[in-house]
């Protein structure tokens, strides 16, 4: 540790970085140590955005200067996520990896394994699950309030230019990017929907590569079948004009719980004197919390640089929380493979037009 607090790396200052070396700095129990990239002129990124920590080319450097280090972000290419975390692994640091996990069952495997056999903590940013509209429906459906259920769909109909994906060379390639609309944004949505729902069965998708000139996909439409009997529609696009957002629809026999870039809404139906009516729930007034605004903050479904910082900085609080009193970070290594294990059975699905069950094989 550094100054009593937890001393935190960051490898990779492209897009995410900055906002995890912000997350650090806004963090109550962490200190931003050192930063690396590859790219030295990255250097002079860091210093515009107000970092002082020392900045490295290399993670052996960065490793061997800093002993005290306990923690890192990789925030490297999503396809090369475990290269970083499983050599901090073994440098006996605790990992924090940007979304996605990684992009392949092997690559996120090795991450685990490492982490486990080094007995340090592997996380994962999924900042959704951070919002208090996110926490609420998770209370909702943990104390089973919308009944047996039905339904539970997820919308992201995003809009990136032909300029996004030019703008680097790894964007929209199956070996770094480890696929398109799915593995790279509609990743958040998958995993914020399992969260609430609970495990896949099975899929099935059409997806394709309908409008960028890309290798991988940026439109796919998907229908799964949960574990507890209930179907969803998954929809992900890159490719609309203008971009709709980002919608989870959950559905019980009881009622139903909208989250998206709205404002939440939680109805649920009854009988009064033999006739069904539907009324608004107020769920942070029922499970007793402080009803929280959301922040205006630019729009991501359009702009990938509109992302903001401050999910960052709560699951970098976390994970640090996780270190000091030795429990799981908010999103563990293992649960943040269940998204990426469902977009690959969803690209399987696409390949063979077949149905594909899961757990993958």
């Amino acid at each position: 540790m550094k100054d009593g607090k937890i001393a935190w790396g960051v490898i990779g200052f492209g897009n995410i970085g900055p906002h995890h070396a912000k997350g650090v700095t806004n963090a109550p129990s962490a200190t931003l140590a050192a930063i690396c990239d590859i790219d030295p002129k990255r250097e002079e990124a860091a210093r515009k955005a107000g970092c002082t920590a020392p900045f490295y080319t290399s993670m052996q450097a960065m490793f061997k200067n800093h002993p005290e280090l306990d923690a890192v972000s990789v925030c490297t290419y999503s396809g090369i996520h475990h290269e970083a975390a499983v050599a901090a692994a073994k440098r006996g640091l605790h990992v924090l990896s940007e979304k996605p996990l990684d992009v392949t069952l092997a690559h996120m495997d090795r991450m685990i394994e490492a982490c486990e056999k080094a007995k340090v903590k592997l996380g994962c940013i999924f900042q959704r699950r951070t919002t208090q509209d996110s926490i609420l429906a998770k209370k909702a459906m943990d104390k089973k309030l919308l009944g047996k259920m039905v339904l539970g769909d997820c919308y992201q109909k995003y809009y990136r230019s032909p300029a996004y994906y030019k703008s680097a060379g790894w964007r929209g390639t199956w070996k770094l990017d480890g696929g398109g609309a799915l593995m790279n944004q509609g990743v958040h949505g998958l995993d914020q929907l399992l969260w609430l729902m609970g495990d896949v069965e099975s899929v099935f998708s059409y997806s394709a590569t309908l409008v960028r000139d890309i290798e991988v996909e940026d439109t796919s439409v998907a229908v799964v079948r949960f574990k507890n009997g209930a179907f969803g529609n998954l929809v992900t696009t890159t490719s609309v004009v203008p971009s709709q957002g980002a919608r989870v629809s959950l559905h019980g026999e009881k009622g139903s719980i909208t989250i998206g870039d709205g404002p939440m809404k939680c109805q649920i139906g009854r009988l009064v004197k033999g006739v069904h009516q539907v009324e608004e729930v107020d769920l942070a007034a029922k499970f007793k919390m402080k009803s929280v605004a959301p922040k205006t903050t630019g729009n991501v479904s359009s702009d990938a640089k509109a992302v903001t910082s401050d999910g960052h900085t709560i699951q970098i609080e976390d994970m640090c929380q996780a270190i000091l009193k030795d429990r799981q970070p908010m999103v563990p290594g293992r649960e943040a493979r269940k998204a990426v294990e469902l977009i690959l059975a969803i690209y399987k699905s696409w390949k063979t037009g077949k149905e594909v069950k899961l757990p993958l094989k």
